[in-house]
């Protein structure tokens, strides 16, 4: 059954030939500045938002994320404030907002409790960065009776078959990581990634999203025609943190020019 994400992103896609996804953590640098990043990323047509839920050992990101996570909850983010912001946001703002995060805070809320806290909370789906397609079964499940997308992540390391088991139980759209290693790191687009895009494409027939190490226009113009979704987390955040809130939204109106039609 198709959900309401899927038939989101392919109506945006009918008009924009790559949709431009960001990224930010909850309670970094601050609540205040987090609202303000989605007022920027509102102003400059941002498609849908990752909120990442702090966690101590996030195994995934580079060090900038794993510094923001690390202050976030020593500043006191928990999953109460999390919610609290994502309703108060989901209220506001007409893009997508999808849970991102680890399996551990998931696992300790409970499955149920977390797709009806999810759910209470206007989010559409989640990322869980660390938890493999066989061992979500139960959760994707709840999930889709709440009217939630799991959405699952692709490596290029995972053969067509892994891909195909990978794309089973996927919604919305899928995650295609770049490359190994953490997020951060540029990333070089070059033939294997697109080569690596097209396996993807042949396994499954949800939207497509590129994330890990994508920072330049140039990047976003090089997706076109082998991505749905660029996704962009650190850059954005190493912006705000050394260039200012300015810099930050004339970054993500660039993101958004190349990301639209020529």
């Amino acid at each position: 059954m198709r959900q309401v994400l899927e038939d989101y992103l392919r109506n945006k896609l009918q008009s924009q030939p790559l949709l431009v996804m960001t990224h930010l953590v909850a309670g970094y640098p601050s609540l205040e500045d987090n609202w303000r990043m989605l007022e920027a990323m509102r102003d400059a047509g941002v498609a849908l938002v990752e909120l990442q839920f702090p966690f101590s050992e996030p195994i995934a990101d580079g060090p900038v994320f794993v510094r923001a996570n690390q202050l976030a909850l020593q500043q006191g983010m928990n999953g109460e404030r999390y919610f609290d912001f994502m309703r108060r946001a989901a209220r506001e703002f007409e893009f997508p907002l999808l849970y991102m995060g680890y399996y551990n805070p998931v696992f300790r809320l409970g499955g149920q409790r977390f797709c009806d806290a999810l759910k209470d909370a206007g989010g559409r789906g989640y990322i869980i960065a660390d938890l493999p397609p066989e061992l979500a079964v139960d959760l994707d499940v709840k999930a889709r009776e709440a009217g939630l997308d799991p959405i699952h992540l692709m490596t290029p390391a995972n053969s067509e078959a892994r891909l195909r088991e990978i794309a089973v139980n996927a919604a919305g759209f899928v995650y295609c990581v770049a490359r190994k290693g953490v997020t951060g790191r540029q990333t070089a687009l070059g033939l294997d990634v697109t080569d690596y895009l097209d396996r993807c494409r042949k396994a499954t027939g949800l939207p497509i999203g590129l994330g890990f190490g994508i920072r330049t226009t140039e990047d976003l113009r090089q997706l076109k025609g082998h991505a749905d979704i660029a996704i962009i987390g650190t850059a954005c955040l190493e912006i705000w943190e050394q260039e200012g809130e300015q810099a930050y939204r004339d970054y993500l109106h660039a993101l958004q020019k190349a990301a639209g039609r020529n």
